[in-house]
């Protein structure tokens, strides 16, 4: 139930998949937003500040599910899927993790280039490792932005797939990652 098992995923699994993307959304919806506010927005500070606690927080859940994937395996693949599918769909989930990672490693060489920690929704503080190099803001902020925009059209790519295979293949692939049991 709470472990995957050789033909589902278990609780942990699906549970982290499905808050990092809600987390991975409203991250990318909030950066979006957030660099077109005015000095005399409202949400000229509170929105950078939200958007870096969620981003903290999607990167203890990332750790967390790297870590849980490490100790407990992904499901074998469906005997319908294609040897092509089943090398694509580890290149993407691959990359998803290492962009992901490269987005959340560069949002903290953005957020802390001035040495200031990041406050998380003013609870904790992740403390700053200060400048690492010249031009860490702006460096870190263009490969913060593209590396987003990468992924997000990852990320389509890969609900796409699963799409295709609930609504035109007709397997248990987005199924097993939603907890609904195949009825024959």
């Amino acid at each position: 139930m709470f472990k995957n098992t050789q033909s589902r995923y278990g609780i942990v699994s699906i549970a982290l998949h499905w808050l990092s993307a809600i987390a991975v959304l409203v991250l990318f919806a909030l950066g979006v937003w957030m660099v077109e506010l005015t000095y005399y927005s409202p949400w000229y500070k509170q929105a950078p500040d939200l958007h870096k606690s969620i981003g903290v927080l999607l990167l203890v859940a990332t750790l967390c599910r790297l870590l849980w994937r490490g100790f407990n395996p992904a499901p074998k693949a469906l005997t319908e899927h294609k040897k092509w599918e089943q090398v694509s769909a580890a290149i993407v989930h691959r990359l998803l993790y290492l962009l992901l990672i490269a987005i959340l490693i560069t949002g903290y060489l953005i957020s802390t280039a001035d040495g200031r920690a990041i406050g998380v929704f003013s609870l904790v503080e992740l403390p700053s490792l200060g400048r690492l190099f010249e031009g860490q803001a702006d460096i870190a902020g263009w490969l913060h932005q593209y590396l987003a925009y990468g992924f997000i059209a990852l990320v389509s790519l890969h609900a796409l797939g699963a799409i295709k295979h609930h609504l035109i293949d007709r397997d248990a692939t987005l199924k097993r990652m939603l907890n609904i049991k195949e009825t024959q």
